[in-house]
């Protein structure tokens, strides 16, 4: 399945653009936007937008007899991939959302479920700290260039992260 990209400057949340999406019957696709002005984190977490680091939501309809623990584990799974090829660090998984580089957050996903005409979609949000990292009481963080000789590409990341989806959306079927 293609997902259709739906690119912007400024967000509220890319997770909040995506359902919004789905709500002006769109069934599929990957937003992805510069800025965010409220991202949003586990429970009631913020997402820190530092300008430069990405943001974006995948969203497709799912299984209704997936467990959220085998979709985050295919979650986890597909970005910390990605993220392993532009870096040469052990990546850890800090179940249930964040990766990980020497003990020190690197990204962060998100992923909600909503019903819409009796179907599952997946909202996937995924935050990564490319360039900057914020600062974060008793939280260590990072960005993926400290662990990179060259400056990594944020769009190569971006394309790779929609093609691993597209190519692993049967898993969540």
């Amino acid at each position: 399945m293609k997902l259709e990209k739906f690119a912007f400057k400024k967000v509220k949340s890319t997770n909040t653009t995506a359902i919004r999406l789905l709500k002006h019957k769109k069934k599929s696709g990957i937003v992805i936007s510069d800025r965010q002005i409220k991202g949003r984190g586990q429970g009631r977490n913020k997402w820190i937008s530092i300008n430069g680091n990405i943001f974006l939501t995948i969203f497709f309809p799912i299984n209704n007899k997936l467990s959220i623990k085998k979709i985050t584990r295919i979650n986890l799974n597909i970005v910390k991939d990605v993220i392993k090829k532009n870096i040469n660090q052990k990546i850890y998984v800090k179940f249930p959302n964040d990766i990980l580089i020497n003990n020190s957050k690197v990204c962060g996903i998100l992923q909600e479920v909503v019903f819409k005409n009796n179907i599952k979609y997946l909202i996937i949000g995924i935050g990564i700290n490319l360039i900057k990292s914020p600062i974060i009481p008793n939280y260590k963080t990072s960005h993926l260039n400290n662990y990179s000789n060259k400056k990594i590409n944020k769009i190569k990341i971006i394309k790779d992260l929609k093609k691993k989806f597209e190519e692993n959306i049967n898993k969540f079927k």
